[in-house]
């Protein structure tokens, strides 16, 4: 119970003016599309230079926390996810938009972040020494295994057809083989100089998703105002009725909870991962896709959930649970702070104080996250046409911002363009998205095992052997057996 005695940390005038502050941007650029919890991490680092530990660990970890849940916004009414961790959300909250229900969406994804997002902080604060301890049993050939039945969730994730799902994460996974090898530093498909550097996630994602809705929004106007109504909802209504989806809230938060724990994963999986398994558990199958709430409720406490534990390994072993956690490490570093012991012991102040501001920055992103659901009705309110340059110019200044580098505009706006006419056809962007993302996570992790197989009994040993490796090899197994006999139910539905 150390943790209590900080406490009153949190709550001195400057730090919780900064836990204030960061919230409410961290709100607001979540649900800028393309602007990432990873990138707007990175981009306030510069800003911490100045400021005590306290207090810059306090604003990154307050930005972290807010970015995921207001990604959600813009996943929401513009089917466009503000991050890859809400990616799942977009399948049920845009439907659910079109329905007149956008308030009550919003309602759900907040207060679900904020359960899912509390469980994890508490995970963190109790649990850190026996987590670390469960995430060091996860070595190449695991991540690996993790990395495939990832993409093997893609077959009950696409709508349309498994083999049309299984094609797009194809696609998405030699995609991410663009550019030089990791490993042995050789060129590949590089048919261009702008290629060099390989696909980047997030130019890739806000072309994915923004640009083929924009060329929809001024071919059919989907999202004319017409069609979008923010309508009167009572929080405490959607509070209670989101508290009674106990199965959507404890499969969220134990996925993310999982996810976070490996060195790597991110919200992205554990907001689809958790999103698969709740589809799979629902008695309303069909339903799902077509605004389900349990959807955006599972996602969404997912992707908060993993934002604890996924600083477990950080702060105990200096392995980052996620990429937004890897920048983190940058946050902690440059205030001489080494993850390991010395943070609980010597440094165990800042620690502490850093930990209980992410719980208080849970119940900030709910009240300002609650009182902006009723503000996006000006988004909704903005003549189709404006909202198409508007989203435009978000996605090329997004894309632009990263790298500074125009090459991924240019890749942005090309696949963003090859995907519209993709999606007349039944192919989805998730799972070429998801393919692209687990990719490099496949193949350096299986560069690794193939080097200790080398010494061992030899790769297809390595990689079968051991209760870990079987367990999830099962699990690719049934997610791609159950997304046949799916879709043959579907179709047999249909006849």
């Amino acid at each position: 119970m150390e943790f209590v005695g900080y406490f009153s940390n949190v709550f001195t005038f400057g730090n919780l003016l900064i836990l204030v502050l960061g919230t409410i941007g961290g709100l607001l650029l979540g649900a800028a599309p393309g602007l990432s919890p990873t990138m707007a991490v990175a981009l306030l680092i510069p800003f911490t230079f100045k400021m005590s530990p306290d207090q810059g660990l306090i604003m990154l970890g307050a930005v972290y926390t807010a970015t995921v849940a207001g990604g959600a916004i813009s996943a929401i009414l513009l089917k466009i996810p503000g991050a890859p961790a809400n990616i799942a959300t977009v399948m049920d909250g845009y439907p659910m938009a079109t329905q007149n229900k956008s308030k009550e969406a919003l309602h759900y994804c907040f207060i679900s972040s904020f359960i899912g997002g509390v469980i994890g902080i508490i995970v963190l604060i109790f649990f850190t020494p026996i987590l670390a301890n469960f995430a060091l049993k996860f070595g190449p050939s695991h991540m690996f295994w993790i990395a495939i039945f990832g993409v093997t969730v893609i077959a009950t994730l696409d709508s349309n057809s498994v083999i049309k799902g299984l094609f797009s994460g194809a696609i998405g996974l030699w995609l991410a083989t663009i550019g030089y090898d990791s490993v042995l530093g050789v060129e590949r498909f590089v048919f261009n100089p702008i290629f060099s550097g390989g696909i980047n996630i997030i130019a890739a994602l806000v072309g994915l998703f923004a640009i083929p809705q924009v060329l929809s929004m001024l071919e059919n106007k989907v999202a004319d105002t017409d069609q979008f109504v923010m309508e009167k909802k009572s929080v405490i209504d959607s509070f209670l009725y989101n508290i009674k989806r106990i199965k959507a809230l404890t499969i969220g938060s134990i996925t993310g909870v999982i996810i976070g724990l490996i060195p790597g994963a991110g919200g992205q999986i554990a907001g689809l991962v958790s999103y698969d398994q709740i589809k799979k558990m629902s008695k309303n199958k069909d339903n799902f896709g077509k605004g389900e709430p349990d959807g955006i409720i599972a996602a969404e406490s997912a992707n908060n959930a993993m934002v604890g534990p996924s600083l477990v390994p950080l702060l105990t072993l200096g392995v980052p649970g996620s990429p937004t956690a890897a920048v983190l490490l940058g946050g902690l570093l440059i205030h001489g702070m080494f993850p390991g012991p010395n943070l609980f012991t010597i440094y165990a102040e800042t620690t502490w104080t850093f930990i209980n501001s992410l719980l208080v920055a849970q119940f900030m992103m709910l009240i300002f996250g609650l009182y902006i659901s009723g503000l996006a009705k000006h988004v909704i309110k903005t003549p189709v046409n404006y909202m198409a340059v508007a989203i435009t110019i978000l996605a090329i200044f997004g894309t632009y911002s990263v790298q500074h580098n125009f090459a991924d505009v240019i890749v942005m706006l090309s696949l963003g363009v090859a995907m519209f006419f993709f999606s007349k056809l039944g192919f989805t962007a998730s799972p070429i998205v998801l393919g692209l993302i687990l990719g490099p996570i496949a193949e350096t992790n299986f560069s690794q095992a193939k080097i200790i197989a080398d010494t061992q009994n030899g790769i297809f040993s390595y990689l079968t052997s051991g209760y870990l490796n079987l367990t999830i090899i099962s699990l690719c197994l049934l997610s791609i057996i159950y997304g046949f006999l799916s879709e043959k139910r579907k179709k047999n539905v249909k006849n």
